[in-house]
Formats: C-alpha cells, structure tokens, sequence
C-alpha cells in the first residue's frame, strides 16, 4: 500500500457542522486544536476537546488557524473560506484528511449518477469473495468516522461529490471509478466545465500503479491504468445478452437491478472489482443478489395492482430520466422539488414515451409545467402528501407511481433521504383497496 501524505499542521477550523463536518471535527481531535463553526444553528451533540461556534462566518475564530476544513456543503465563496486563502492557509475537506489517515486499499467512486448503488454494490461483491470492506458515502458512515476503526487488510470503499473533490489535494484511491458525466449542481459549480474538472480530479494525483475505472471512449484521465466498462468494445461490457468476466458469466436477464443504467453500474462495478483482483464468480454471485438501495427505484408496496416505486434519490434530470425509461409504460411520475440550474427539457421524450400523467410539487413546479408542457397531463399538487393521493386515485393495476423528482428536496425536506422516508410513509397509509 502506498504511504499517506501527513496531515496538514493544527490547530484545524472546522467549517460546517453537518455530518461530514461533525466527523471530521472528531477525526482531528487527537491531532492538535480543533475549533468548528457553521453559520447556521444545527443541532449536535458536543464534542469533547471541540471547540464549536455556530450561528457565525467564522471569520473571528481564524486568528491562529493553521488549516481550514471545509465541509462539502460549504460553498468555495464562504467568506471565511476566501479570508484563509487570502492569508495562504490550506483549505482541504473532510474526504482528503480522512484518506490521509487510512491507511487501507482504497477505491473511490464519482460520477452524476449511480455512485451510492455501484459503492454498495461493489461492497457486496467484495463481501460475496470473503473480503473485509467499509462502505463509506452519502448513504453509508463518514469516511473520517473510519479511522483508526478498522482492520489493516480492509477494503475502503467511498462514493465521491464533486463538492468533496473539489477541496481535494493530494488524493489518490488506489482503484478510482468515473461513472458517467451530465449536467448536475450547476447552481454550485457555475459551469458544466467547472462541475466536470471537480469530477476528474479524482484521477489527477494517481500513480502508473493505480486503476482508473471510466466508461468505453472515455480519454485516459491520468497516469493509473485504464479499465474501460460499457459499449461494444469496453473491457468489461455485454455481448450476446450476457456479461463474461474471468472465470463466469451472467446473462443481463439475471442481473437484480432493474434499469438499464444499473447495468452500467454492475459493469463497472465488475470493472473495479475485477482491478482489485476479486475471482469473476463472486462477481456474479453479487449481481445476482444485490437488489439496489432505498430511494433508487426501491419499491416500496403494491397496492391494487399499482406498484409504488421510490426513487427520491434522482435529483437531476439524467437520473429522473433513467428512472422513468425503467418501466415499458403507465408511470405516473411526481417530479419536483428544489431548484439545481437545470431545465427539464431533457425528461421530454421519457415522459411522452412512459408516463400517463405527471404531478408537480415544490419550487420547480412551474418551470417543469412549462418544460413539460404538451407531453402528458400535468397537475399542480404543491407537495407530495397531495401528489400521492391524486396519483392513487386514477392509476390502475399494471401502472406504476415513481417518486423521481429531478430537483433537489431543500425547499420542503431536509434531504433526498427525508423526502424518501416521507414518500414510504404516505404510501404504506394508503387504504390496501387503492
């Protein structure tokens, strides 16, 4: 395993205390003084030897800062990220400080779509083959709650943002696996461009060594080795109906996860776990098995005849999309939410091709009615509660009701997660005769 970079020196100002702040605040606190802030009010438990601020800029705790650490939500423009830099202080993120200190074999995976399902999946191929893995991500722990917690010959395998790239320096995952690349967090990133050279940096400081993991037609990103997934003439692709790895081999049919962009995903996966030297069978083994994550196409209930699907965690464009195409016809789709940059014209063909009707709710609600209009019949629900009932009330056995909003939740749940569990809740309080 190659040798970490050291930590950048203490004391360490935290800023943001949300879940990936509040762990790396506990991360470093063995390592020198730690002082943590965030501008709004959120609710935590204290930290010992921590010293938090919240309610401020941070600006008045950074006399006699070393390091800034900036929580992934944090936006580049915060001013108390801006005065650090002016002053030449290292701004890095949770997700470099915590790889610094984890010394295990390391795979990241980033890309606009699919990272939470290809991290989980590729855990459990690594479980099917006997290996010791930590699955680490937006659905699974904090990379930084991992040090110092697991056994040396473990696997670390970590889903990456852009948001968390972007504060990168020296990182490198000894297997790094770029999924796919479309518009997405535009309001953040500015520009497609910008959003994209945050996705690639994963690669930028990978060793000959190393394996970079990117779909078919893809350009070599960096120096690690290429495996290619996907297309006709990828390393790791479908032909004849059927995936064919070292070893074994799965017909597409038999492959758990619905959609064809899952199929992608398993390939991938495949790709990468095929880098890390894991036998093609137990590849396969897990292909058959692994059924997804909640709010990716999770179904939640049928009731009369109408299945209930929850895909909460599609808030941009191309993951609604795919969502949809999922299932031949008769979805009744509920998008909306918070605002991203985007517009829906992308869900057009989707919606014309698959669904029987649309119900809108939250901020976005009037730019989708705009976007979509002439497609199918739209309805104004306002929020999701309303669009449950009115979806239930005219979809017939056969047809199938998709939460996949193609927005973000912010305007009414506190995350995608949130906006999940509340999609579940509604559905399981339908009457069995709806």
């Amino acid at each position: 395993m190659k040798q970490r970079p050291a930590l950048p020196p203490g004391p360490y100002l935290i800023v943001g205390l949300a879940r990936s702040g509040l762990a790396a605040a506990r991360m470093l606190a063995g390592h020198g003084r730690v002082v943590g802030v965030d501008s709004g009010t959120p609710a935590f438990q204290p930290i010992e030897v921590v010293e938090t601020h919240v309610g401020t800029d941070g600006l008045e705790h950074l006399d006699g800062i070393a390091t800034v650490v900036k929580s992934p939500g944090v936006p580049a423009g915060a001013p108390v990220v801006v005065a650090a830099r002016e002053r030449g202080l290292p701004v890095v993120g949770e997700l470099e400080l915590a790889w610094r200190l984890l010394p295990h074999r390391f795979v990241a995976v980033t890309g606009t779509n699919g990272k939470t399902t290809t991290v989980e999946l590729l855990g459990a191929i690594l479980r099917a083959a006997g290996a010791p893995v930590a699955v680490a991500g937006n659905v699974g722990a904090p990379l930084a709650s991992l040090v110092d917690a697991l056994e040396p010959d473990t696997t670390v395998v970590c889903e990456v943002s852009s948001f968390q790239l972007e504060d990168s320096v020296l990182f490198a995952p000894e297997v790094a696996v770029l999924l796919n690349l479309a518009p997405d967090h535009l309001d953040r990133h500015g520009t497609f461009e910008a959003y994209r050279d945050a996705k690639l940096r994963i690669f930028a400081n990978q060793s000959e060594d190393d394996w970079a993991i990117v779909p078919t037609g893809s350009e070599s990103p960096g120096r690690g080795r290429v495996r290619t997934f996907g297309g006709s003439s990828g390393d790791v692709v479908v032909r004849d109906g059927a995936v064919r790895l070292e070893g074994a081999e799965i017909a597409v049919a038999e492959i758990a996860l619905r959609g064809g962009h899952n199929v992608e995903n398993a390939l991938a996966a495949a790709a990468a776990a095929a880098s890390l030297g894991i036998d093609g069978r137990h590849i396969v083994a897990a292909l058959r098995s692994f059924r997804g994550i909640p709010n990716r196409l999770e179904e939640v209930a049928c009731r009369h005849g109408v299945l209930y699907v929850n895909d909460s965690k599609a808030t941009n464009v191309t993951a609604a999309a795919v969502g949809i195409a999922a299932f031949p016809t008769g979805v009744h789709a509920i998008l909306g939410g918070s605002l991203k940059g985007e517009d829906f014209a992308g869900l057009r063909e989707p919606v014309s091709s698959r669904c029987r009707a649309g119900y809108l709710i939250g901020a976005a609600s009037e730019r989708l009615e705009r976007d979509l209009a002439g497609t199918v019949p739209l309805r104004r629900c306002g929020d999701l509660a309303h669009a449950v009932a009115a979806a239930a009330e005219v979809a017939t056995t056969g047809d199938v009701v998709l939460l996949s909003p193609a927005c973000a939740s912010y305007d009414q749940y506190a995350d995608y997660e949130q906006r999940g569990r509340h999609f579940r809740e509604l559905v399981h309080a339908l009457p069995l005769g709806a």
